[in-house]
């Protein structure tokens, strides 16, 4: 028995719209990676890219269980001494509600450059207005 293995011409590519409202936040996560990664098609490879394309609607108005709004701390650095910024899941929430999916989703990926080539796949948005009707994004339900 031979084992298959999917060729780029032979992936089928769909366009997902997912609606965030009142989603917890790691639980729209993890549904959304494995639409990227297309883990939920049965010709999933881990190493070719045979995910479908996800846009995700209204991010400012998801959800997060306990103490996580104040306790939950996004850290970056500038890459001067003493650099070291922090921002908490609130203020981020306000600022940039389509960072905090987009980490979420990237903590989920492969970190290689699969993993970065597929979470150019997601897009996210603040409202419920996307640039991407021509694709036609079929609604996924949570």
């Amino acid at each position: 028995m031979k084992t298959y293995h999917p060729k780029k011409d032979e992936i089928q590519q769909k366009w997902w719209l997912v609606n965030a409202d009142g989603q917890i936040l790691g639980r729209l996560a993890t549904e959304v990676a494995v639409l990227l990664r297309g883990k939920n098609k049965p010709q999933f490879a881990p190493n070719v890219d045979s995910g479908d394309f996800v846009v995700v609607i209204n991010a400012d108005k998801i959800k997060v269980t306990g103490n996580k709004l104040e306790d939950k701390i996004y850290y970056h650095h500038s890459l001067y001494p003493g650099g070291l910024k922090e921002t908490r899941l609130k203020e981020m929430l306000d600022t940039k509600p389509e960072e905090v999916i987009r980490r979420a989703v990237w903590g989920m990926m492969p970190k290689n450059k699969l993993g970065r080539s597929i979470l150019k796949k997601l897009k996210v948005y603040r409202g419920a207005e996307h640039p991407h009707q021509a694709q036609n994004p079929e609604e996924y339900r949570i």
